[in-house]
């Protein structure tokens, strides 16, 4: 089972180059984030035609998420548990039904900048939220994963310029605290499990040619069960796709599981 995050930026600005990406990459299972639509505008039929499930939790212009798959999806649940009065669109999760069923998590975390602020206040305690499911998806002692943009730049080597990044909300102490609290209850990070050093990462700033340049961050993350960490076969990013004809910021982020 291949399964891809994919921060698509907006599905209006990449319908094109998301058609073109499903269908020449074909992940079994696309998690977007920033779909920037809500539910019932979403080109739904068109993606169905190209033979994918599709679930949607939207929001007008802003945020939102979706699950693509090629297999079967049971359980489908929308928005992340612990604030009922919170109503930006920014997780879904279903049960994907493949030889082994994988509970997949999309998300699309909080940025929080500017700091100090509510904006950041907002996403520490998205991030409480977050550890909470987290927790109770280990409970299940089940193959799950959390996968998405996390807006975390979890340690300086995943920065081309680590300094530039010290007072954004993306690389602040508290951000990161919060990204190891959750990873440390159990999980693997599947990129990290795979590849080690600097000089990997999933965003590029379209200002001022970082992509040409190189000067990227690491942001995009799978982190995955102990029952999911064991079928684990493969993790990648596809970098080039930054580079194609009207991009997202983001590139997809992939594993491969034995399921």
């Amino acid at each position: 089972m291949k399964i891809a995050t994919f921060n698509i930026n907006g599905i209006k600005a990449r319908f094109e180059a998301l058609t073109d990406w499903l269908q020449n990459s074909a992940p079994d299972v696309a998690l977007l984030q920033e779909i920037k639509s809500v539910d019932e505008n979403f080109p739904r039929e068109h993606f169905e035609d190209l033979g994918y499930i599709v679930e949607t939790h939207g929001q007008k212009s802003f945020n939102g998420v979706a699950i693509m798959s090629k297999l079967p999806l049971e359980d489908v649940t929308r928005g992340l548990p612990g604030d009922d009065a919170d109503e930006q669109a920014r997780w879904i999760e279903a049960t994907v039904m493949g030889e082994k069923p994988v509970r997949v998590c999309g998300l699309y975390l909080p940025n929080g900048n500017p700091v100090p602020g509510p904006k950041y206040d907002y996403k520490l305690a998205w991030m409480k939220r977050l550890k909470t499911r987290a927790e109770a998806l280990l409970a299940a002692e089940e193959p799950a994963l959390m996968a998405g943009d996390y807006n975390i730049i979890p340690q300086d080597e995943d920065a081309a310029r680590p300094d530039a990044w010290r007072t954004d909300a993306l690389a602040r102490p508290e951000s990161r605290a919060a990204y190891r609290e959750i990873l440390n209850l159990g999980f693997t990070e599947a990129f990290r499990a795979r590849h080690q050093g600097a000089g990997h990462y999933s965003f590029w700033d379209y200002q001022r040619g970082a992509y040409d340049r190189n000067d990227g961050i690491r942001i995009d993350h799978h982190l995955l069960t102990p029952q999911a960490a064991d079928l684990l076969t493969d993790c990648w990013i596809e970098a080039d796709v930054r580079g194609r004809e009207k991009p997202s910021d983001h590139t997809p982020v992939w594993i491969e599981l034995d399921a």
